[in-house]
């Protein structure tokens, strides 16, 4: 299984942005997906998730109300759209499969990870 994330680059504070994750294979309607985050220096952090139907999704506080998870199973794609974004949201942002099908917000639990894409938010 092959995760390819796109859709990053340099975006002015209060903008947006939508990463988009394809997932490789014939599976990925059954997988939950999640985005993490990693700014340089920091640990790698959540950012949200949808189980395989799209019926859950979660979000960390500090993405609530700003960003927005889907996924259209019929393109094997999972979608990040970033709203008002701030320079704190400047990170690399990888997405990642688990195979149980549910939304969660531990790394542990993802089976599968894509590499990411960098998203800058100038000041």
């Amino acid at each position: 299984v092959q995760l390819q994330a796109s859709g990053g680059g340099l975006v002015q504070a209060g903008g947006s942005m939508r990463l988009s994750c394809e997932v490789s294979g014939r599976q990925f309607s059954s997988y939950g997906m999640g985005w993490f985050r990693q700014a340089p220096g920091k640990e790698r952090e959540f950012v949200a998730t949808i189980s395989w139907s799209g019926g859950r999704k979660y979000y960390s506080d500090s993405v609530k109300g700003r960003f927005t998870i889907s996924r259209d199973n019929a393109k094997n794609t999972v979608y990040l759209l970033m709203n008002s974004l701030k320079p704190e949201d400047t990170a690399v942002y990888s997405c990642a499969a688990e195979r149980e099908g549910t939304a969660s917000m531990w790394p542990i639990e993802y089976d599968f990870w894509g590499l990411g894409t960098l998203v800058t938010v100038s000041s």
